[in-house]
């Protein structure tokens, strides 16, 4: 059954009902604390042996549930030092849910004692769980009890150690140069012989031997680097398990070595199509922290820079998603629209992909001379375009017949699993952070919300389509009503002093000098935030000790859980829907390993 969504903003956290306190009246002792946290999500402390009946409870609530496990994983707490009021730990387990009857979030803390400790799984309770809870093993060590298949998900099955945690190295050179003898190449080769067995998959069939074909991992075609393992009975899928990691940078470990504001271009590689929307979520929740407010200017900038990449992004789906079911010439189109829009990227950035232009404040200059120019006929040049691309691509019968009822899920399927973005909305929510719970000034804007009904690869597909024409009504209104002002907050986390100053006294000279090489101390806290991004939701949960350097740095992204799905959808399809399948998900690989 679809769920009743509010079409406003969220709901105020005052008039919200309190989540905590009705936990705290149904499960007693199971709720150890309250914490108050900088982005105001309720947030309590639970016993892990009442972990599965809160979480179970939450999912199925009768006045407003908690549809969808928005995000799972860990903190090491070994050298943190601001936790006041927290109960003692030495890792923490953070379960976040997301509630799209209520608009609201609730987020839950499990305390862990020892250097091997045990959680219970809850994959029964959400299937999306499994991944996250195999990445938490792998990258810190705890155990999930009962999980069907607890192997390393992102670091090779010979690593040894967990990188997430505080005592493992951060830095290459911390670790000595790489050394390959002859007995660990064979330890090495050893570990990639392929074995159904290790995969949860059996050799066998009722009457038949199944077939394993290898897909990857290779570039071309799997958009990142990326591996899938096909169990096949003929032609037919019969399961599908994509085997992610190849592209792992240890975005979130590299959070941990670099300053606030120096950690900002690393953002721009994790959906490297998406540019500065990757810089937004992650400076909305150090702006959080901060209590820093942006200038209305520097909002609207951003704004028209994020949708600006929002184009980029679908563009390169749009194209490639056609070449990956035969059509040749509409990724070439693209591509050159494409250029446009980083020609107006670059006149305003000085960079193209990676532009890195966000600011903790607002944004690194204003605009140029001539910017205006260069977006007014952008935004009468493409919409032509993309009509011309209806009838190239979505109107193809071939293509039609490619991707109409390929590949479908339910939207119960879709909050099963946490799906977000233009895959939720392909099943019929209207559901856009934009709108819903507004964010950085879009609040100010009017564009419209696209749905559509059958959640199938051409719906996945039309939905993107026309947000590339609502992204131009956002682009134009930017264009016709951008405000007066400075481009950056003046508060001194997010601008040093002014140069001038700081050849009067030397205070305000030191202060300028560790503003800019240390960088801000940020307020000890918790934050998440989100955004809309190219691909979903993208949401960063930054915890400060009060340094200068973040103590964890979390990256929920939208493609981790759309490609986990792929075996559910896979099934029964041949391998030729396969790739169609995987190029309606439009999923980045960096964005799913970080």
């Amino acid at each position: 059954m679809q769920p009743s969504v509010p079409s406003g903003p969220a709901v105020p956290s005052e008039t919200q009902p309190n989540v905590v306190q009705e936990l705290r009246d149904r499960f007693g002792e199971g709720i150890l604390a309250q914490q108050t946290t900088s982005d105001e999500i309720p947030t309590a402390w639970v016993a892990p042996t009442s972990l599965r009946g809160i979480l179970q409870y939450l999912k199925t609530r009768p006045d407003g549930a908690f549809q969808t496990l928005y995000d799972l994983t860990a903190i090491d707490e070994r050298t943190r030092t601001h936790r006041d009021g927290q109960p003692a730990s030495t890792f923490t387990v953070v379960y976040h849910l997301l509630s799209y009857t209520l608009n609201q979030d609730v987020r839950l803390k499990v305390p862990l004692l020892g250097e091997t400790p045990l959680v219970p799984s809850i994959v029964g309770i959400w299937p999306s769980a499994n991944w996250y809870e195999r990445e938490v093993w792998d990258l810190f060590g705890i155990t999930f009890e009962g999980h069907p298949h607890l192997r390393r998900l992102i670091m090779p099955p010979t690593w040894q150690g967990h990188p997430l945690r505080k005592d493992h190295p951060a830095r290459a050179t911390e670790m000595g140069p790489f050394q390959l003898p002859e007995e660990k190449a064979l330890v090495e080769q050893e570990a990639l012989r392929f074995r159904p067995e290790d995969w949860g998959m059996t050799p066998h069939g009722e009457s038949s031997d199944y077939i394993f074909l290898n897909v990857g991992p290779q570039h071309p075609g799997t958009h990142g680097v990326l591996r899938i393992a096909l169990q096949l009975d003929g032609e037919e899928i019969v399961d599908a398990i994509p085997d992610i990691g190849y592209h792992h940078r240890g975005a979130e470990k590299m959070g941990e070595r670099q300053s606030w504001h120096t950690y900002i271009p690393y953002t721009d590689r994790v959906d490297y199509l998406g540019g500065v929307m990757n810089n937004f979520p992650y400076l909305l929740a150090v702006e959080k922290l901060a209590g820093i407010e942006v200038p209305d200017r520097a909002k609207v900038i951003r704004i028209m820079m994020s949708e600006l990449f929002r184009l980029a992004s679908h563009l390169v789906w749009y194209g490639t998603f056609a070449q990956d079911v035969g059509a040749l010439s509409p990724v070439f189109y693209m591509f050159s629209d494409r250029e446009r829009i980083f020609e107006i990227v670059e006149a305003v950035c000085g960079g193209r992909m990676h532009p890195n232009w966000f600011r903790i404040g607002g944004v690194a200059q204003d605009l140029p001379n001539g910017w205006d120019r260069l977006v007014r006929e952008f935004i009468r040049y493409l919409p032509r375009r993309l009509d011309e691309y209806d009838r190239m691509v979505m109107r193809n019968s071939i293509f039609k017949a490619r991707t109409v009822g390929i590949g479908s899920y339910t939207l119960a399927d879709a909050l099963e699993w946490g799906v977000t973005g233009p895959g939720l909305r392909a099943c019929g929510l209207e559901w856009d952070f934009r709108k819903q719970r507004p964010y950085g000034g879009y609040d100010q804007f009017e564009f419209e919300i696209p749905t559509a009904k059958r959640g199938d690869c051409y719906d996945r597909a039309l939905v993107r389509v026309e947000e590339m024409r609502q992204s131009l009504r956002i682009i134009e209104q930017c264009l016709n009503n951008m405000p007066p002002g400075p481009y950056k907050s003046d508060h001194p986390l997010a601008t040093p002093p002014l140069k001038e100053r700081t050849m009067h006294d030397i205070e305000t000279l030191i202060t300028h000098f560790l503003g800019v090489s240390w960088g801000p101390v940020i307020p000890p806290g918790e934050a998440a935030c989100g955004v809309e991004a190219t691909k979903g939701n993208n949401t960063y949960y930054l915890i400060s000790d009060g340094s200068t350097i973040p103590y964890r740095v979390r990256i929920r992204t939208p493609s981790f859980p759309h490609l986990q799905m792929l075996p559910l959808i896979s099934r029964g399809y041949g391998i030729p829907d396969l790739l169609a399948i995987l190029g309606s998900i439009d999923y980045v690989l960096a964005d799913v390993d970080r």
